[in-house]
């Protein structure tokens, strides 16, 4: 009967990550423990438009997938405003020019696609084309059933 506390405490951190609940627990942790020691008086740089972009890049596709702790760390860290950037002015901004079956995933997916279709054109890899449309075909499907 002494070892039922630690027996106890082994079956909950089991049924938790089998849930997938316990790396949510520990993100959120991280998030909190960040937020505690984040000192607001502490003078940031300022972003330069270059890092803004960037970061709601990353930003939309920490949040596309779930990865909420991650982007409210980010958001928090480097200073960008808690409302994201509407993805029409970043699309302008960037000059991104969006095809039918990009416009469910995350800008980055887009890019990142786009440059290895580039380099396919340069130095033919087969595989890395085959991944990004397994990638945005993925992203797409994610994307979708996010939406139901």
């Amino acid at each position: 009967m002494e070892n039922l506390p630690g027996f106890a405490f082994l079956v909950l951190k089991d049924t938790l990550e089998k849930k997938g609940v316990l790396e949510q627990i520990k993100a959120k942790l991280r998030a909190e423990v960040f937020n505690a020691l984040d000192d607001p008086n502490e003078q940031r740089p300022a972003l330069s438009h270059e890092n803004f972009l960037i970061n709601e890049l990353i930003r939309e596709y920490l949040e596309f997938n779930k990865y909420k702790y991650t982007a409210s760390v980010l958001t928090a860290e480097c200073g960008q405003p808690e409302v994201p950037l509407d993805r029409e002015f970043l699309v302008k901004e960037l000059n991104i020019v969006e095809a039918p079956n990009t416009r469910s995933v995350p800008l980055l997916y887009g890019v990142i696609a786009q440059l290895l279709h580039a380099n396919d054109e340069k130095f033919p890899r087969a595989s890395s084309l085959q991944f990004s449309k397994w990638t945005l075909s993925k992203a797409a499907n994610q994307r979708n059933q996010m939406g139901s």
